[in-house]
């Protein structure tokens, strides 16, 4: 498993500076993947990246005002669903205009 790095963090950083409505999910560690960061935007898109450990990734919320969530007691929102569900119906609708 690739640890967290410093690209992960800017990449976190930059996000939610460029983003509103910003809560983020604190996936734990797994079999087959470290600790992760999920941050869902006000429309649903989202990002996740490696972090070094759970209190790393609520110290990052807390530190740029966004709310932050244990996930694997609250789920992911449904806006993020809806927004992959949108992403799909779009790509697909483009690739039958490519054909």
């Amino acid at each position: 498993m690739r640890a967290a790095g410093r690209g992960d963090e800017e990449h976190l950083r930059t996000w939610v500076q460029e983003r509103r409505g910003v809560e983020g999910f604190v996936e734990p560690r797994t079999a087959v993947s470290e600790v992760t960061l999920l941050l869902v935007a006000h429309d649903g898109e989202w990002t996740r990246r490696r972090v070094p450990s759970v209190k790393w990734a609520h110290d990052f919320c807390n530190r740029h005002q966004v709310p932050s969530y244990d996930a694997a007691v609250v789920g992911v929102p449904q806006r993020m669903r809806d927004y992959n569900s949108r992403v799909r119906q779009a790509q697909k609708e483009q690739l039958r205009r490519d054909q």
